[in-house]
């Protein structure tokens, strides 16, 4: 089966909707996450030890064909996870050049993150 853009489709829509029946869009470190329960995502550092226990505020919640969006509806709402461990992002080396003047300057940049098990979402 081929979608409009020319692509292969595997399966169904309905099969992939399944997959995660509920899920969830958080907001952390000044992004927007999309999870599912039991799945680990990488989030900016916490400041908590590994094993403890964190709360995100979602911005969006979907369970099936329900849909929770403003803040009214997310009340009561929230996700919840474990810290489970660290990890370190790519090294991004950058260099710092002006012609004719003898100017260089290399540095490098390694970002950290927590690594977070989502246990649970709970609809308001």
């Amino acid at each position: 089966m081929r979608s409009p853009d020319g692509g292969v489709v595997i399966g169904s829509l309905l099969q992939v909707e399944s997959q995660f029946a509920m899920y969830a869009v958080i907001a952390t470190g000044g992004k927007q996450v999309r999870v599912a329960e039991g799945q680990q995502v990488h989030v900016e550092l916490l400041g908590l030890e590994q094993g403890a226990a964190v709360d995100f505020t979602p911005v969006l919640v979907v369970d099936g064909s329900t849909v929770l969006a403003t803040p009214t509806q997310l009340a009561g709402s929230k996700v919840s996870g474990r810290i489970v461990g660290s990890a370190s992002g790519p090294k991004i080396n950058g260099f710092v050049y002006k012609r004719r003047t003898n100017q260089r300057r290399r540095y490098g940049h390694r970002q950290h993150y927590q690594v977070v098990e989502i246990t649970s979402i709970v609809k308001g």
